[in-house]
């Protein structure tokens, strides 16, 4: 645990230092939100709080990317010519290789994402970026070669269940794997539309697998995962309300799949529906919407993603944040109790 707290303390610090000039080249360079689908019957609110974040700057995660990139394999060679000692579930090499795949191949694609929506470059529906069909293709293909290497070259092929048991899956293991890394991928970015929303829900998340790697004595993922922690605090000091940054889909989309990839890893996979239980049904609100719109040609709910339904009741941006933050505290309690029974 004095490894992990070691590695929040310098990661945030790190990042500390590097956020306010990054902020600053991102006004210089003006890379704001351009438009955003929202997908309302009565779209007052979802309006004025978009109309609100036009001028805010997005792309946070390209830095905080290249700081988990960087800090991780210094921190972790320094910890290991200091402790000579390194505990994990699986060879170090294949662990690390596909946390930094996850984290650089799904930040990719949403920088490409981020990218085209700064320039205009396509158009859909609305709203510029990426086809969504698109986009879907590619993280289907990223998480099934994640998943795939899982089961082949690190042996994972069973998930565990709280109160039920440890139940093998087989190749199976691969499309339920590929389901929950596209699922928190995708989840994260639909809940990165409010001041400090998305980045405090993932940092509570953060701490309760940090707990579970430090019980479970997996160094590697243990310090990733403090590493993390680290840099979230530090953007998350200036992405509260009323933001300064905003992490943009290259970050939204890695950082997801990076959950995901993390709790596979830990074996306590089933455990992230119940940290992140709020971005599960971000999730499946955006889900149920796009499906009725595909295949009845309507909407089935008043509003998507749900964050805009507590907006549209007339919550404050804050007091919704806070809010998500105080339930999700709750929610990783219970699952690190359900975890360790």
């Amino acid at each position: 645990m004095i490894t992990a707290l070691t590695t929040i303390i310098i990661s945030f610090f790190a990042t500390s230092l590097l956020i306010v000039p990054f902020i600053d080249l991102l006004y210089k360079l003006k890379f704001f939100k351009k438009k955003t689908a929202i997908t309302s019957k009565n779209k007052n609110a979802a309006v004025t709080h978009i109309k609100s974040k036009v001028k805010t700057p997005e792309g946070a995660g390209l830095l905080l990317i290249g700081i988990l990139i960087f800090l991780f394999p210094a921190i972790f060679a320094l910890f290991y010519s200091v402790n000579g000692t390194i505990t994990s579930n699986f060879p170090i090499a294949k662990e690390i290789g596909v946390i930094i795949f996850s984290l650089v191949a799904f930040g990719l694609l949403g920088l490409v994402d981020d990218v085209i929506k700064f320039f205009d470059l396509q158009q859909e529906k609305g709203f510029s970026g990426l086809k969504t069909k698109a986009k879907l293709l590619i993280q289907a293909i990223l998480a099934l070669s994640i998943s795939s290497y899982m089961y082949y070259g690190l042996g994972i092929n069973f998930i565990n269940i709280p109160l039920i048991g440890t139940i093998h899956l087989g190749p199976l293991f691969i499309i339920f794997a590929s389901f929950v890394i596209i699922t928190f991928s995708n989840a994260v970015n639909f809940t990165d539309g409010v001041d400090g929303l998305s980045m405090g829900i993932l940092l509570f998340c953060l701490f309760g697998y940090l707990v579970i790697t430090v019980n479970i004595i997996d160094t590697p993922l243990s310090t990733f995962i403090g590493i993390w922690i680290g840099t979230i605090i530090a953007f998350l000091y200036f992405n509260v309300y009323p933001a300064n940054i905003f992490l943009g889909d290259v970050g939204a989309l890695s950082f997801g799949a990076t959950l995901a990839t993390i709790a596979l890893l830990s074996g306590k996979v089933f455990i992230i529906f119940i940290f992140g239980l709020l971005f599960f049904i971000e999730f499946t609100s955006s889900f149920i919407q796009l499906v009725g719109k595909a295949v009845l040609k309507r909407k089935i709910l008043p509003v998507a993603p749900a964050h805009y339904f507590f907006l549209q009741k007339g919550w404050k941006e804050s007091q919704l944040t806070q809010r998500a933050w105080l339930a999700t505290i709750i929610l990783v309690i219970i699952g690190l109790f359900l975890s360790l029974i």
